[in-house]
């Protein structure tokens, strides 16, 4: 398996699953480094299980990140110096406003083509909660965009 060949083709992948978790450029880049640092520390990794594997340790990673004592004292910087980041589609905005348990399964079954099965492996849930957190959050976006 060439690590420099996965990072090259799913970089983008685990970057973007990253910035829905954090919200923040700057902790998605090290969740990035993290996870692919992780890849060069385990490279015995199934073959066309890849994708699954990193997007996985993306999304434990990015949980341990938001778990963590420092991630709850701290304040991004965009937030601290009163900057905020162009949106260019405004359910992307209003998708970010959503709690993380319905955002997440959200972003990976609409914009990284995930069923309901692959994205319950990969968060470690019950494909019935996925259904249930795709469901709500659906229900969640509408009626935030009619508000809006």
């Amino acid at each position: 398996m060439d690590v420099l060949y996965l990072f090259h083709r799913y970089r983008d992948d685990v970057y973007r699953l990253a910035v829905n978790y954090t919200h923040s450029t700057q902790e998605a880049e090290d969740v990035c480094q993290t996870v692919f640092l992780k890849l060069l520390e385990n490279p015995d990794i199934a073959p066309g299980k890849e994708r699954v594997w990193l997007m996985q340790v993306a999304a434990n990673t990015c949980r341990d990140l938001l778990r963590s004592a420092w991630w709850k004292r701290t304040v991004p910087l965009e937030t601290a110096h009163g900057m905020s980041q162009p949106e260019t589609d405004e359910t992307v905005h209003i998708l970010r406003k959503l709690p993380p348990q319905y955002r997440v399964v959200l972003y990976l079954h609409y914009y990284e083509q995930y069923t309901t099965a692959e994205i319950a492996k990969l968060l470690h849930i019950p494909a019935g909660t996925v259904s249930s957190r795709l469901r709500r959050g659906r229900d969640r976006l509408k009626h935030m965009l009619k508000e809006g």
